[in-house]
């Protein structure tokens, strides 16, 4: 279980990123009913610590903080992909490993990883500007291009700064549930899932929209999604033309009516799968697929598993147990 959550330092390290795990673990939101985590920021090069940012931080923890978190993370620092680690930071991230708990990467802590050896063999990901070099530096290291994040085997890396984001979403989901890392993104503000790969993992809803004027269209296909709808009945609702209609939700979605709204119906099937005891036939109509074997064929190509496996790896009483 999730609870206990330490974040490692080192000089030249970058505020932004240590705000998202700060951010997302950090802060008591108990009165909105989410969990509390026991965080701690501990320091591995002295109790003061300069950031790329021009003003200093003072951590209080030692290292000995990390031999007792359930989430181990490392946010990215300056010269991250040349310098060398303190021995004694990369083998606490090894032990951490060792009995189980996961370790998380925000952009170039990725490096520290690597140092470790924990992406021997590993899936991993990067920042697009690192990628070639971290698999130049760490040759057993699987680097994945062109995802937000990878979680393989307790060991979970992200792409850059926002994406360090989407890889603590994504952890709090798979520990706690599709519930709390909704409540999480919204009272941050971000969208609690984003396009990305690693389709097990990475929950792959639609982008956000960018301007206002298919918004109350979008707000009906959400609450409908179990009905078939046309684009010309969408744009009739819209008040435009079916052609308009069309180019303007592309503009605002970035996507098509029809792949905004299967993104959505799978995004319901997720959640049902994980939150009730839905047959996989009934979850197929409440979330507007009609039967189970369309289901299973849009669910496999976007989540690139069946729904009864799914279910069983995400289901929050079986995390419980």
């Amino acid at each position: 279980m999730l609870q206990n959550v330490a974040v490692v330092l080192l000089d030249g390290v970058h505020p932004f990123e240590l705000g998202v795990l700060c951010e997302v673990f950090g802060l008591d939101r108990s009165e909105d009913g989410l969990p509390v985590y026991d965080f701690a920021v501990v320091s591995a090069e002295g109790a003061r610590l300069r950031t790329h940012a021009g003003f200093d931080l003072v951590a209080v923890e030692d290292l000995d903080r990390l031999d007792e978190a359930d989430l181990v993370a490392v946010p990215a620092a300056d010269g991250f992909a040349a310098r060398e680690f303190p021995p004694e930071v990369l083998r606490a991230l090894n032990r951490a490993v060792e009995r189980g708990a996961t370790v998380l990467s925000v952009c170039s802590g990725v490096f520290a990883l690597g140092a470790a050896g924990l992406l021997d063999g590993r899936r991993c990901a990067a920042h697009w500007r690192h990628t070639d070099l971290l698999a130049a530096r760490y040759p057993k290291a699987r680097v994945e291009l062109d995802v937000l994040y990878v979680d393989d085997s307790g060991v979970v890396t992200s792409a850059g700064t926002s994406a360090g984001i989407d890889a603590s979403l994504h952890l709090v989901r798979k520990e706690q549930g599709a519930g709390v890392a909704n409540g999480i993104a919204r009272r941050m503000v971000v969208p609690p899932h984003r396009e990305g790969g690693q389709a097990q993992y990475v929950d792959r809803p639609m982008p956000r929209v960018t301007g206002d004027s298919v918004s109350g269209v979008l707000s009906w296909m959400e609450r409908h999604l179990d009905r078939e709808v046309t684009v010309d009945e969408l744009a009739a609702r819209a008040h435009m033309s079916p052609r308009t209609f069309a180019r303007r939700f592309h503009q605002e979605t970035g996507t098509t009516p029809y792949r905004w709204l299967l993104g959505q119906r799978v995004l319901l099937a997720r959640e049902l799968l994980e939150g009730t005891d839905a047959t996989v036939d009934s979850v197929a109509v409440r979330a507007g697929f009609g039967n189970a074997a369309t289901l299973r064929h849009h669910f496999g190509q976007w989540v690139g598993t069946t729904p009864q496996a799914y279910r069983r790896a995400f289901r929050s009483d079986l995390r419980s147990a």
